[in-house]
């Protein structure tokens, strides 16, 4: 399937971006990333673009790793879980 180009509206910028799939979720992505810039540029005295920018990545970063540890812990819960299964499989 042939990319096709969004145009999106992020923090008073205009961007075109291509999208392998759904256009509707680059959109809805690009307006989440809208909000929480505009949000972090209303609680800040500074009205740098950039600096807002990394802010907002630092809050993604965040909770990309909050994230990444939940995941971890479901994986290591079902290797735990695995692990009971086949013992008490063994063991009937």
């Amino acid at each position: 399937m042939p990319r096709q180009p969004v145009r999106v509206h992020i923090f008073n910028q205009s961007y075109t971006l291509l999208a392998d799939d759904d256009a509707g979720e680059v959109q809805e992505i690009a307006h989440q990333i809208d909000e929480l810039m505009t949000s972090i540029a209303n609680r800040t005295s500074s009205g740098d673009s950039t600096r807002v920018a990394v802010l907002a990545c630092l809050h993604l970063a965040d909770q990309l790793r909050a994230a990444e540890k939940k995941l971890r812990s479901f994986e290591d819960k079902s290797e735990q879980i695995a692990a009971m299964l086949e013992n008490a499989l063994s063991d009937a």
